[in-house]
């Protein structure tokens, strides 16, 4: 192949894999549902979402990405937000073995608690893989980064920059990996009541409706599909391609996961009297 013919390759493979920093949400956010109940503001790097009796709501990113990290940042419902819960997750939309998830739900409290973090991973139309913590900081008073690493080694949550959580690729092990499947990024604000707060025991008090959280800061570096994915091909620098936990990594999930792990399916023997999940024992 020529050289002129190599660089329009090499052009044409970044603008597939464009990376997008200091997102917007007018530009990398469409199929906004909830009327207007979700609202963009300050030249599109604020959105706010809203939930009432009638109705959520929520937003999809325009693109499919297979790879990359994603940073948003997040206001949740002050207040009683019991019943409530605020997402920001991926997702294939697929159906059956084609389905695979990477979710981050907050889900709300009336009692003054700390909101819980639910975590889960699908795969292959599998979940039942969740983890929750309590958050260590009032994430109602104001905006906390939250992210979600996807790489082809592991998936990495993260909260303000700290880890609490890793799902390692172990498909050498014979253990479904999400990939091969590209996802959106979704956020939402919807109502849960009959489990999100203490398994459904609190209901919503829609007295205090309307509910509203606020998304800012969206950052992406992440392979947008179609197109390959790679360390070579990556935009944003390839430091998220091949990024694994170090030694202060992994010591900032034990410290997350000692003070504020509430659940881990890994230690649930009543859920999974069989035993649990292969993969409990490398994650």
């Amino acid at each position: 192949m020529g050289s002129l013919a190599m660089s329009l390759v090499m052009v044409l493979s970044m603008f597939l894999l464009q990376t997008a920093f200091a997102g917007n949400f007018y530009q990398d956010f469409g199929n906004i549902w909830g009327g207007n109940r979700a609202k963009i503001m300050n030249n599109g790097q604020l959105m706010t979402l809203s939930l009432d009796q009638a109705s959520g709501s929520g937003f999809q990113s325009k693109t499919q990405y297979m790879y990359g990290r994603f940073d948003m940042q997040m206001k949740l419902v002050p207040g009683d937000s019991a019943g409530t819960v605020t997402t920001c997750y991926m997702s294939s939309l697929g159906s059956g073995s084609t389905h695979y998830e990477i979710d981050m739900e907050f889900l709300g409290n009336s009692t003054g608690q700390p909101y819980l973090l639910h975590t889960n991973i699908f795969t292959q139309g599998q979940g039942n893989r969740e983890q929750q913590f309590y958050l260590w900081f009032d994430p109602t008073q104001g905006f906390h980064t939250y992210s979600i690493l996807w790489n082809p080694h592991s998936i990495i949550f993260s909260v303000d920059g700290k880890p609490i959580r890793q799902f390692k690729n172990l498909e050498s092990n014979g253990i479904p990996y999400v990939n091969g499947q590209p996802m959106w990024l979704f956020a939402s604000l919807w109502d849960a009541e009959d489990w999100a707060t203490r398994g459904g025991l609190v209901k919503t008090d829609w007295s205090q409706a309307p509910f509203t959280a606020a998304y800012s800061n969206f950052n992406s570096q992440a392979c947008v599909w179609p197109g390959t994915c790679s360390s070579t091909t990556s935009t944003g620098g390839s430091s998220w391609f091949n990024q694994e936990l170090d030694v202060s990594g992994q010591q900032l999930i034990k410290w997350a996961q000692s003070r504020y792990m509430v659940y881990n399916y890994c230690t649930d023997h009543k859920r999974f009297p069989q035993g649990v999940p292969p993969e409990c024992a490398f994650n």
